[in-house]
């Protein structure tokens, strides 16, 4: 039986492999896994950060990753889906929509009326994940999608 909870400081080790491994999974360049421990053992002291973690009796089978900032155009922060990841060998068995539930239970309990996630087009698994739970490309009243760029701060 899979458990979900809110993780925290002391969930560091394991939600660096994860992400590491989420990473390399995808051949995406990442920082070494200790690298990402203590990020994440610094970021997790945030009020404006949120971890869930997913375990069953082996460990650690997955988790999502969320930031919290301020909105101007309504009361309560925007919640960023960061990263949202189950092991391989564990997918499209409930335990991302487990995941991710809990994450908006508990971005909505801070106040945060909205999550944003950035996925890539040609992720058409991904993409159908979260339009299953009532995410969008085109909001309601308009006719073109929403775009999210990437690019340098310099």
């Amino acid at each position: 039986m899979t458990e979900v909870r809110r993780a925290t400081t002391a969930d560091a080790e394991v939600l660096g492999r994860l992400l590491w491994d989420f990473n390399t999974e995808f051949e995406t360049e990442t920082d070494d896994a200790d690298v990402l421990v203590v990020r994440f053992a610094r970021i997790l002291e945030l009020d404006e950060i949120v971890a869930v973690l997913a375990e069953d009796d082996s460990g650690a089978v997955g988790f999502a990753l969320l930031s919290l900032r301020p909105a101007i155009w309504f009361d309560g922060p925007v919640a960023q889906l960061e990263e949202l990841y189950v092991v391989p060998s564990l997918r499209a068995q409930g335990i991302g929509t487990q995941v991710l539930d809990l994450s908006r239970s508990l971005v909505r309990g801070l106040g945060s009326p909205e999550m944003h996630i950035g996925v890539d087009e040609v992720d058409v698994d991904t993409r159908r994940f979260y339009e299953r739970h009532g995410f969008v490309t085109i909001e309601e009243g308009v006719d073109y999608r929403m775009l999210l760029y990437v690019g340098p701060t310099g």
